[in-house]
């Protein structure tokens, strides 16, 4: 079931964004959040890899992110002006593969390999944060998308 709705959320925010063009997909939410639909991609790309790569299965991913630095700490929202599209949503959708292959057989109760803020978390915690963080960014998906051209619905 939490794969499930992890899924769901997953196609919901790729539905927000079908059928824009790239500048659509850079379009700012207003002044002075840098929000977008790219951005929203790019950090949702990030949430997954940093889940499932680095915590739950302990993955060195280095000092800093794919799309974020110390000198960009938004850079995946920030930085949309001169982004990939194509690089960038493949990238999320090859963060979704991993994830979904790393969690195939593993049980709910499996202890992350690192904790998170001191604290163990099991993939069931883990997978509970996913759909929330999903569910939260598809709301400024939502308003985003009607924004830009009036669409609205899951």
């Amino acid at each position: 079931m939490l794969s499930s709705w992890l899924d769901f959320h997953r196609a919901t925010l790729a539905l927000k964004c079908e059928g824009l063009t790239p500048d659509q997909l850079r379009e700012r939410s207003c002044p002075p959040s840098s929000m977008s639909l790219l951005g929203l991609i790019r950090h949702m790309a990030e949430v997954e890899r940093h889940w499932f790569r680095k915590y739950l299965n302990g993955e060195d991913l280095g000092p800093v992110g794919r799309y974020w630095s110390d000198a960009f700490p938004d850079g995946d929202f920030d930085l949309v002006a001169d982004a990939d599209l194509s690089a960038d949503t493949a990238a999320w959708q090859e963060d979704i593969a991993y994830a979904r292959a790393a969690v195939e057989g593993v049980s709910l109760d499996t202890v992350a390999k690192l904790p998170w803020r001191g604290n163990e978390v099991t993939l069931r915690w883990i997978l509970v944060h996913m759909i929330e963080e999903y569910a939260r960014h598809n709301g400024h998906a939502d308003l985003l998308r009607e924004r830009i051209d009036g669409a609205t619905g899951e």
